[in-house]
């Protein structure tokens, strides 16, 4: 690396490091003199070069700013381990809980040198980010995205639904819409969440019964677990059937299949993305398989 070049103490040494002339050399360090207008060095025949005071000051200058300039390269070549420097990923909210720590924990050991920041949020709150440039890419649900946009396919999803443990649903290995129309439902009240809920019900020519629009699905669950009524959710990786409680609340498949979709990395079209923010969706990828 530039930063870990020798120092020399004679112009001829320095000189055949950088396989240039002695007198190119010696002509380079006179220009930079007249530019700062001060003696930097003092060149003796036979004595070799010394730095003044003020060749001290510069050169420890001149080396804070070789080494800040390394950190601006966003490829090195030395392998996977010596990537560094910032990578800032969104996320929808209901998926956080589920995708980030894994790829936080995996980017750490892995890539020890990347700073991963992350942001939760909804479609309409991560979108803008993204396409001002203050996000490097998000994961998402793909739907209702709009164009202008590169995907990378994660996994594939679909509604299920979220049960109390003792509901008489739980006795099947799987529910359909029809059997869930009358129930109770806390609907997590955020797009595209909400909309693909409304959509599969109307699809089968059918209107949920909701009696109460929360802002999370962290508490529509809790609430499922305390028999306050059943919610909706799109399958997900690593899945647990605990309420931060302790209580249990059990999760069936809805058949026939409802909201068929896939959660997705997406960046700008025609945005280039830094080898940081690739193989951190390359750990996205590895991690979200079922």
């Amino acid at each position: 690396m530039i930063s870990e070049l020798p120092s020399h103490s004679t112009l001829s040494s320095a000189a055949a490091d950088l396989r240039i002339s002695e007198s190119a050399l010696s002509q380079a360090i006179t220009q930079v003199e007249k530019a700062v207008g001060e003696h930097l060095c003092v060149r003796r025949k036979g004595r070799g070069l010394q730095l003044t005071p003020a060749g001290r000051h510069f050169a420890a200058q001149a080396k804070k700013i070789v080494h800040a300039s390394e950190e601006l390269i966003l490829n090195p070549s030395q392998g996977r381990t010596s990537l560094r420097g910032p990578v800032h990923l969104g996320c929808f909210a209901s998926l956080a809980p589920h995708l980030l720590p894994p790829i936080l924990s995996e980017v750490r050991s892995l890539y020890p040198e990347i700073d991963l920041q992350l942001t939760a949020g909804t479609h309409d709150e991560l979108l803008p980010q993204l396409e001002a440039g203050h996000l490097d890419a998000i994961l998402a649900y793909d739907l209702h995205l709009p164009g202008g946009f590169t995907k990378r396919h994660l996994y594939s999803t679909q509604l299920e639904a979220v049960l109390p443990q003792d509901h008489p649903l739980t006795g099947q290995k799987s529910v359909s819409l029809a059997d869930l129309a009358d129930e109770d439902l806390m609907l997590y009240g955020t797009n595209p969440s909400t909309a693909t809920v409304h959509t599969a019900f109307e699809a089968a020519g059918l209107k949920p019964k909701v009696v109460m629009t929360v802002p999370q699905m962290i508490l529509a669950r809790e609430l499922v677990a305390r028999g306050v009524g059943y919610t909706v959710q799109m399958s997900r990786p690593r899945e647990h059937q605990l309420s931060l409680e302790g209580r249990p609340f059990a999760i069936r498949p809805i058949e026939p299949t409802a909201g068929s979709t896939a959660v997705v990395a997406v960046w700008p079209m025609g945005m280039r993305l830094t080898p940081r923010a690739s193989a951190v969706l390359d750990i996205a990828a590895e991690t979200s398989i079922f």
